[in-house]
Parts: structure tokens; sequence; C-alpha cells
């Protein structure tokens, strides 16, 4: 028999996972740390749970096949526990979008094949569609050197996604150039985009995708966008004085905790009806470029349905290749299309460039 546990079922987004998965008659053990939470969550749907700190993961283990991590800060919380997951021969995944945790599932991918376990975060939104986006670009020009991705998403944001919005804009602006994550003024990439719905002005973000799609697509060079009012650009550039600000850890605690009391996340009828908008480009060395866009249920909807079928493939095919694996790499880039409300995916063919904005 096979079993898996979910790790912060009393977040935001882990209990809307725990209640589906409930709904589809999928029995996780729930766990966390606050036994206030996760014990009566766990009774209402009659599920086993687990109260636990991750320095005691191991021993929490036993009987577990597949862990789905959803409770952050995850630059804090999934070292832990992929560490726990590699010594238990445990299978890992998560639904973070912050771009460390990627660059420490390949510092430890030697440790995870070994164990035969996989590791593979970001099995939600926005990982899932531009992951996949970027794999299917890729397939179709594999000669690419450059790789752009971006996403327009419904206003309404959970607190966790407030929170890495937040954390990513106090580590200013990262792009990956010549294969390696620079540093960049925040504010200092733009461009116009159409992600679907229309060209926008749109600012590039440090996104976990700069590791996931090099680890999916191995391009040299790649910038995430996000669409942004050009009052609010030109804002950004203002605030860069205050990035190291934010850094401190004092003051982001505080902005966490305020984060905490004010931002409460979208509601059923957002979940249920706001879309996104995700768009991706390549272009090779001759100069041609392709283009890729989706459009997808709204984020916390596709995390619960791309979250779910990553613990179900994965229980289904537990001998998959172990070591670590961005979404695309473990499911297959028609991942996003398997999955409610995405689709479909569309790519143009290769022409040339003319006039890309920088």
């Amino acid at each position: 028999m096979t079993r898996w546990l979910l790790y912060g079922a009393n977040g935001y987004t882990g209990e809307l996972i725990a209640r589906e998965a409930r709904k589809r008659g999928l029995e996780p053990v729930l766990a966390g740390r606050n036994p206030t939470a996760v014990k009566p969550l766990a009774e209402d749907l009659g599920l086993e749970c687990r109260i636990f700190d991750l320095r005691d993961a191991d021993a929490q283990l036993s009987g577990i096949d597949v862990v789905l991590h959803c409770a952050g800060p995850f630059s804090v919380t999934a070292a832990p526990m992929i560490d726990a997951c590699v010594r238990t021969g445990t299978h890992y995944l998560d639904i973070t979008g912050e771009m460390d945790v990627f660059a420490y599932a390949r510092e430890i991918d030697g440790l995870a094949r070994a164990a035969g376990v996989v590791v593979c975060p970001g099995v939600g939104f926005d990982v899932i569609p531009t992951d996949c986006l970027a794999a299917a670009l890729h397939q179709g020009m594999p000669e690419a050197t450059g790789l752009r991705l971006g996403f327009d998403l419904p206003l309404a944001l959970s607190p966790g996604t407030v929170k890495t919005v937040l954390d990513g804009m106090a580590a200013g602006g990262r792009a990956r150039i010549d294969d390696r994550i620079t540093a960049t003024p925040l504010g200092g990439r733009t461009a116009r985009i159409d992600f679907g719905n229309g060209t926008k002005p749109a600012l590039a973000f440090p996104a976990a995708d700069l590791h996931s799609a090099h680890h999916s697509t191995a391009i040299p060079n790649i910038e995430v966008y996000i669409p942004m009012p050009s009052l609010l650009i030109r804002g950004t550039q203002i605030s860069r004085r205050f990035t190291g600000l934010l850094a401190r850890p004092g003051v982001r605690d505080a902005a966490h905790k305020l984060i905490d009391k004010t931002v409460k996340g979208p509601d059923a009828n957002q979940r249920a009806t706001g879309t996104a908008y995700v768009w991706g480009e390549t272009t090779d060395p001759a100069g041609r470029r392709a283009t890729a866009r989706i459009t997808t249920a709204n984020p916390y909807r596709l995390t619960i349905d791309g979250a779910l079928t990553a613990v179900t493939d994965l229980l289904a095919a537990p001998t998959t290749r172990p070591g670590a694996h961005t979404p695309a790499t473990l499911f297959g880039a028609d991942l996003i299309t398997r999955l409610p409300g995405s689709g479909p995916l569309t790519i143009t063919t290769p022409h040339a460039t003319e006039g890309i904005p920088q």
C-alpha cells in the first residue's frame, strides 16, 4: 500500500489541497507543526495526522512513500524536508516558486539518485506552466540560446505568494546570463509583451524559472517577466534603494506578520473563475524566435490539480528516474495540458526576430 504525507496542511494552499484530495477519495496523512490547526482539519476530513517539527522529520516519515511539502517559506523549510526524504528514501514534491529551492535540489541530485529518491519542487503555479512551455519550446528549437518566460495573474494572491514576491524584491533583480545567475538592477529589464490578453508593459522578476527552466532546457540565457503598469515599473526602479532594508530579518519578519494579518487570498469564486496567461519565447543564434502561449485555470486551482496529479502519478510509478527534477522533466511537457482549465498550448513556428525589446 502506498501512502503520502501532506506537510503544511493547515496553510492556505495546503488546506485546499487536503480538502480536494479527500473529495477525490485520497487519504493523505496531514502534518504540520501546529496541533491546534492540523488536528481539527484532520478530524474534519477523517484523516490521520502527525504533528512534528522538521528537525524530527526522519522519524515521522516512516511508512510514507511521497511527501508533498506545502509549508513555506520554502527558502527555510524545503532543505530540511528534502534532506529527511533523502535519508528515509521518501520521494519529495513541493509547490514552491522560490528559485533557491531548485538550486538546492540540483546540489543534492547525486545523493537523491543514490537513495533512489525523486526530488521535484514546483508542482504548482507558476512552475508547471512555465516549465512545460520552456520544455516544449526547446523541443521545437533545441539550438535556442535565449529564453524569456512570463505570466499574467489574477489580482488576488495568498499570503504565501505575497511573501514570496516581497522576498524576491528584497533580493533585487536577477537573470540567467551566459549560464550564470546574475544580479541585475531591480526594474532594470523591461519589455512590452502579449501574454495572451493584449500587449502590456512588463518587468523582469527573479522567479524560480531561472533555475527550473535551465534544468529542463540547458538554455544559457533566461529572463522571467510579469506585467506591471508603467508607473509601478518606475516606482520599482526608484525603490531600488530600499531593497537592502527589505532584506533585513527584522523588517522582513514584520512585513510577513503584516501580510498574514491583512492578506486573505482568493475566495472560492475567484479560484473557480479566474484565469492566468502564460507566455514563452526562445531565440537562436541565427536570430529566429518561436513563441508559446497558454491560458490556465486560476493559479491556486492549478496548484491544487497540479500537486495532486504529481502525487498520484508518482505513487503509480514509484520507480521513476530518481534525482532532482522539474515538473516537465519528471512528468513531461504535456503535464500542463492534462490539468483542468488549461490549454491549448500554441507554439508559433520559428521566424526572424524583429525588434525584440531588451
